[in-house]
Order: C-alpha cells, then structure tokens, then sequence
C-alpha cells in the first residue's frame, strides 16, 4: 500500500506528449477530410480559425473530421442528446493508461489485440475504443447500462472496417453493478477505464453549463445548451462522481483476480480525499494519481491495483508477450 498523505499531484496543463492533438486545430486539413467541417469554421476574436464551441452542432461536426482524419473513422454519428465528448482529453486518458501499463512491463508499453481493456460506460460514442485501438491495437469490452447506449456504439463498430473484432459492446442490466454480469468467469482485462457521471442531478448539469458556457462566451449565460450533449444516465448519479467511484472502488475487490489496474476519470479536486478513503478501505496494493489538463480544464485519472509487484511481474511475463 503506498502512503496515504492527504495531498494532491502537481496539476500539468499540457495533452500527453503522445496526444495526437497537442497542437491546434489545422482547420484546412480537417476540412480537407471532413468538408462539412467548413461551415462552422470562422475567425475568432483572436484572429485564428476556429468554431464556437457553445454550439453542438459545430462540436460533433469537429469530432466527426478529428476522428476520420487521426483514426480512420468513416462512420461516426450519435442519437440526438447524447455525449459528444472532446477528443483530445479522450485520447490523454488512453495514452496515460497507456503508460500505467509501461509501468510493470519495464517501461515498454504493450501493444496489439491481446492487451483487454473494460470501458465501463462506453456511451453511444465509443470513442474510448476508437482511440485504443487504433493508438495501440487493444481489444475492447464496452459496457453500459443505457440500450441505445449499446445499439449506437454497435453501429459505430459495424461501420468502421478498422474496429471489426476488436470491440465488443455488452448491456449491464444492473444499473447498480460495476463489473457483475459484465466480466466472465475466468475472464482477464489488463486495465479498466471509465468516464463517470460527475453531477448529483440534472440541475446541477445545467447550473456547470452555464458556468462554462458564461466563460466561453465571456458573457452572462442564463440558458443552458450542452454544447457536448449528455443523457442523464451519462452526466448524473446519486451522490455524483465521489459515490460512483466510491461504489466502483468497493465492488472491484470482488474482481481482484480478473484486471491488473482498474481505473476511472476524477473531474473534481475536492473529490480525491475520499477517493483515496476508498482504496485504502478496499486495501489496494498500489495507487497512481495522474493530472491531465487542456486549457483551462484540469481533470485526474486515479488507477488502482490489488497486485503486488511480483503479481504484476507474473501478469506481464503471461500476457504482455
């Protein structure tokens, strides 16, 4: 078990080094590959080409050309209302888990289809899948409580050659279960990612909307649209993200045996101290604390293991050749 200081990591504000999208938009490639990309596209108060960002439409049509032009993606749509997510913080999730991975296997990170990650929630997007499969070859398991969810991301599989095989999508009938009915008996996933709802209800959705849309468009918002869209099931949770994980924490020692790491997005700060009370309730070996930013949004990743080192070690040398 590592120390238990009730302190928090030093914030980075910079996408991972191996993020495809550290640098800005180039609008002209992307339009290049997505021409409906163009109408959307204007001069900011900066002078730089760019889209207005409180617009939903101009969001997904951004996600439609970043993904056909950095993944190969020719097929992306999504039921109307449901999560559009940012790409680039998708991918920093990937590729920092990516490095947890490096971690026990000599600082090389394993590659290719018989790497198994669990996303749990995998939304009507399945962008989390998209982008490991394509950054590193992994096989997926994508799991949601929402049908649509489900029917929506097998369509995205179904369309795109280059996902055939290596995604599967499965519906937890539980909403109250993590990993139950989900993971197979003697079923290994070499990591779990999840991207959980943050907000206690939909009026606190609304009330984080208007906050960052105020900021985007330097003015007071009174009406909120979510530029990035999000059903309830996506955004909301009884008790937020700190009971989610919290829940997600405890039922993840029954499976133990199954995943090496098991890990989840943290969106708030304030969130970590009883998040670390949680895995050291649950007696994890080790915990690994990663800060992600872009702009002016900080978010963490929070991965845990129940493994010692010479159980990683054992893992590694049976799975990661």
């Amino acid at each position: 078990m590592q120390e238990k200081k009730r302190h928090h990591p030093k914030l980075k504000t910079q996408l991972h080094s191996r993020n495809r999208h550290n640098e800005r938009y180039d609008f002209p490639e992307l339009i290049k590959t997505c021409p409906g990309l163009a109408r959307y596209v204007a001069l900011n108060a900066y002078n730089d080409e760019s889209i207005d960002f409180s617009d939903p439409k101009a969001c997904k049509m951004l996600n439609n050309a970043l993904l056909k032009h950095f993944y190969d993606i020719t097929f992306w749509e999504i039921p109307s209302g449901y999560l559009c997510p940012p790409i680039p913080g998708r991918a920093d999730y990937i590729h920092n888990i990516a490095d947890v991975l490096a971690g026990c296997n000599n600082g090389e990170i394993p590659k290719g289809s018989k790497i198994k990650c669990l996303d749990v929630g995998i939304g009507a997007n399945c962008v989390y899948p998209i982008i490991g499969t394509k950054e590193y070859g992994w096989s997926f398991i994508g799991s949601d409580i929402d049908s649509v969810s489900i029917a929506s991301a097998n369509k995205i599989i179904s369309s795109n050659e280059c996902l055939h095989g290596k995604v599967e999508c499965r519906l937890q009938k539980d909403s109250n279960d993590f990993f139950k009915g989900i993971i197979k008996d003697g079923e290994k996933f070499d990591v779990t990612i999840c991207n959980p709802p943050f907000h206690s209800s939909m009026e606190d959705a609304k009330a984080g909307t208007l906050r960052k849309m105020s900021n985007l468009q330097k003015k007071e918002v009174t009406k909120p649209v979510l530029n990035f869209g999000g059903k309830q099931t996506e955004l909301c949770y009884d008790g937020g993200e700190e009971r989610f994980v919290m829940e997600m924490i405890h039922q993840s020692r029954d499976y133990a045996d199954s995943c090496l790491w098991f890990s989840t997005l943290i969106s708030k700060l304030a969130t970590l101290d009883s998040i670390y009370y949680a895995l050291e309730k649950a007696k994890v070996i080790e915990i690994k604390t990663i800060s992600m930013g872009q702009g002016n949004k900080i978010s963490r990743i929070v991965a845990w293991t129940f493994k010692t080192k010479e159980q990683q070690e054992e893992w590694t040398k049976e799975r990661f050749v």
